[in-house]
């Protein structure tokens, strides 16, 4: 399993390969409450992000999050 950094990094390159600090400057341009991209950068690093942020996100590059229960074996 990936972590949300590198899940968010694959996402970043279907979407045309912007950077995370493009990504943050459009989303903090079009009035979403995001860190700057330093900020960002660590956050996702330590794993310490809001789960909002990473909601704001993936809704804004065409994605959800599903949680769904574990298929049993």
């Amino acid at each position: 399993m990936l972590d949300i950094k590198q899940e968010i990094e694959i996402l970043l390159l279907k979407s045309g390969g912007i950077s995370m600090r493009k990504l943050i400057t459009r989303m903090s341009d079009l009035g979403y409450d995001i860190p700057k991209s330093s900020t960002m950068s660590v956050q996702l690093r330590k794993k310490r992000v809001r789960f909002e942020t990473v909601q704001e996100i993936l809704d804004f590059l065409g994605y959800e999050l599903v949680i769904r229960e574990k298929k049993k074996n």
